[in-house]
């Protein structure tokens, strides 16, 4: 037919074989010879049978995200029009699946009578991670497969399920071993020459019968569901499709899940959540790393520090299969950090999301050491000590009298000068940040810091690391706090000034949580320990009457069960305390401030204005390459609401001009530098030129 859909024969058996590398993705160039082929074979009385397959790495996984907003994505033949056609063939159709049938892929899997898989094969509707949900029919034939429930929870979380599980569940009829198409071809002749009824998915009863019945259990998980979706939309709109696939006849499910499709498709989150998809992809092309530059190998990694931060570092490493030696200065501290890990694992084992033989493994990958003469043998060492630049260059010293050349050294600084610590070394070349987030474990962001002298596959192997252990890498500059610490600083400029002119702790905070932030800034200086930031305070001289005066009451947040807000025994809920404000009051009058109502807008300007500035000098002294990358910081390393896309991109969309005139008058009102507007966002407000892609900088 075309280069991208081919048909060959085997006997009365039609295969049709789709090729549209990388991914097959259902351009409108591959579904109009698809659409031609299968019509043809529909009609061809001497075929008694199509498999649909797929060349190279998979199946199709998914839509052609670069058409979205533009006429092909709707053209004729569309993917609800392709599947319409498989669903009126008289002769049975089988999808022959292999690597991923994620999205549109999977839709037009299930408008086949019935489907068969490799082992590998895996399968999913990850549509809500773009703020979307399935355009084309998924959310009511996924629930006539394997149960409403079921096809609730793959829609809701958009996580992909393999092909065991598939198989199970009724979403695939076979799975074989080796040989996929050939025993899809000896499948479906099977099923023509049985001449049993063919059922479209579509008219599939049997599995959403109970819930037609009583959809209390339905509703249950859907409640259960929606507690992590945190304002997201596309998460609720696929709640109500899924029910309506069970309330409602075919035909009307399908086209009210066009119209949430459409509704979705057009609003801010969807835009927001694509923008991050393309987002993390080019935060991995780094200017002087191109597939020319090729990573060190990476057999053992050295983390020197069993505490909260080190031994996170090392439960990811030991989650990638990376064999791990810690290093402790005692045996006490170095059983303290090894025990701790151990019961973070078997925490993971009793909520069911890992198995004790996956436990064991991943400990087994484990070794500890007092010596650091132990880390000779480690191609990468990364020091989660005190964040004190004479203890890192300490370290640093001892790592390049020991380390085996060739080995990468990173610092897990969080603001340190990373130029300044290489210098310690008689290798700067081999030296790097490697700035995790807390719980490192956890947290998917990796800020990789690129000192002057880092070489190039230094920095290739930090990047192909951060893809190993699952993290999400974002390469940036040296300065104090790199971006998303810098930022974070400009966008607490004015939390104490603001609490004395009359705020609440809890007033700001409901500012942060209305926006979809997590947690508002006070309530999360109590979780991470109030103690913290007033010893940098003290180390950089500075001082915060209201944080400072909390803390020599002892009050350091939730370990001592009182910070801006009081904790009741085993509970981590935050309530207000009149002590606080009475505090507050206290320390206004001390500093002659006339308190006042402040409105949430204020709070949001004088916070969250700050913090977009900050980003645009950071782009202007080309500490980040693109404000794209200061999006996928401060979203995966900072809680920053998924459905605004990040500070940047939510910045485009508030209006660059009104928080250049806002910034304007604060900083006329306060006179403070955090307000002055970066000429690159003034610049970018007047031409209408926007952040995205602004300036390419020394990150990159």
């Amino acid at each position: 037919m075309t280069d991208y859909v081919t048909v060959s024969r085997d006997g009365d058996v039609a295969i049709v074989t789709l090729d549209n590398p990388p991914v097959n993705s259902l351009s409108h160039h591959l579904r109009e010879p698809l659409n031609a082929a299968l019509v043809a074979l529909r009609d061809d009385a001497a075929v008694k049978g199509v498999v649909l397959a797929c060349a190279g790495r998979t199946f199709v996984a998914g839509a052609d995200i670069t058409e979205f907003g533009t006429p092909k994505a709707t053209a004729s033949p569309n993917l609800r029009e392709l599947i319409v056609t498989l669903e009126s063939f008289a002769k049975p159709t089988v999808a022959a699946i292999h690597g991923t049938a994620f999205g549109g892929g999977l839709e037009l899997a299930m408008g086949c009578h019935f489907r068969v898989a490799d082992p590998n094969a895996k399968f999913g509707l990850p549509e809500v991670k773009l703020g979307i949900l399935p355009g084309a029919g998924g959310t009511v034939r996924l629930p006539r497969l394997i149960g409403p429930e079921k096809a609730l929870k793959v829609i809701v979380s958009g996580n992909p399920i393999g092909a065991r599980e598939a198989l199970e569940e009724g979403l695939v009829e076979a799975i074989f071993e080796s040989d996929l198409v050939a025993n899809a071809v000896k499948f479906v002749r099977e099923k023509a020459i049985s001449g049993a009824p063919l059922i479209a998915v579509r008219d599939r009863q049997d599995r959403i019968a109970a819930a037609k019945a009583d959809l209390t259990g339905f509703d249950a998980a859907a409640a259960e569901l929606l507690k992590k979706s945190r304002g997201l939309d596309a998460p609720k709109r696929c709640v109500d499709a899924v029910r309506n696939a069970v309330t409602m006849p075919f035909d009307q499910a399908l086209t009210t899940e066009r119209k949430y499709f459409v509704d979705l498709v057009e609003g801010d989150q969807s835009k927001a959540q694509r923008h991050l998809f393309f987002a993390q992809r080019e935060a991995a092309k780094v200017a002087g790393v191109g597939p020319d530059v090729k990573p060190r190998p990476v057999k053992r990694a050295g983390i020197i520090g069993a505490g909260t931060m080190g031994g996170g570092i090392a439960m990811s490493f030991l989650n990638g299969g990376i064999p791990v030696t810690i290093l402790e200065m005692t045996q006490d501290a170095l059983d303290r950090g090894t025990a701790n890990m151990a019961k973070n694992y078997d925490i993971s084992v009793k909520r069911g999301s890992l198995t004790e033989e996956a436990k064991a493994k991943r400990l087994g990958l484990l070794a500890g050491t007092t010596d650091y003469a132990d880390l000779a043998d480690c191609d990468l060492i990364i020091e989660a000590v005190f964040e004190e630049m004479a203890v890192k260059k300490e370290v640093f010293g001892k790592l390049d009298a020991i380390a085996k050349p060739g080995a990468i050294l990173a610092s897990n600084t969080s603001y340190l000068d990373v130029n300044e610590i290489a210098a310690s070394t008689s290798r700067p070349s081999d030296v790097l940040g490697m700035h995790f987030f807390s719980p490192a474990n956890v947290m998917k962001l990796l800020e990789i810091v690129r000192g002057e002298k880092t070489a190039p596959d230094v920095l290739a192997t930090a990047l192909d690391v951060a893809k190993r252990i699952a993290k999400v890498p974002v390469v940036v500059g040296v300065c104090h706090g790199f971006v998303g610490n810098r930022m974070l600083a400009a966008r607490s400029a004015e939390l104490e000034d603001l609490l004395l002119e009359g705020a609440t702790p809890q007033q700001v905070d409901k500012v942060f949580t209305d926006f979809g932030w997590p947690m508002g800034p006070f309530a999360m200086g109590d979780l991470a320990g109030l103690d913290i930031g007033w010893r940098n305070r003290k180390s950089l001289g500075k001082t915060a009457a209201i944080g400072d005066a909390l803390c020599e009451q002892g009050r350091f947040g939730q370990k001592t069960g009182k910070g801006y807000y009081i904790y009741e025994a085993g509970s981590r809920a935050p309530k207000p305390d009149p002590e606080v404000e009475a505090l507050i009051e206290e320390k206004a009058r001390e500093k002659g401030v006339n308190r006042r109502d402040i409105s949430a807008d204020e709070i949001a300007e004088r916070t969250m204005y700050p913090m977009v500035n900050e980003g645009a000098k950071i782009l202007e002294e080309g500490i980040a390459a693109r404000s794209s990358d200061v999006d996928i910081v401060w979203i995966n390393g900072y809680g920053f609401p998924v459905g605004k896309g990040g500070p940047m991109f939510w910045a485009e969309l508030e209006g660059l001009g009104r928080i250049v005139e806002r910034l304007e008058f604060w900083h006329g009102r306060t006179g403070k530098d955090v307000f002055a507007p970066a000429a690159l966002l003034k610049r970018a407000a007047s031409e209408g030129t926007g952040l995205s892609g602004a300036r390419k900088g020394k990150a990159a």
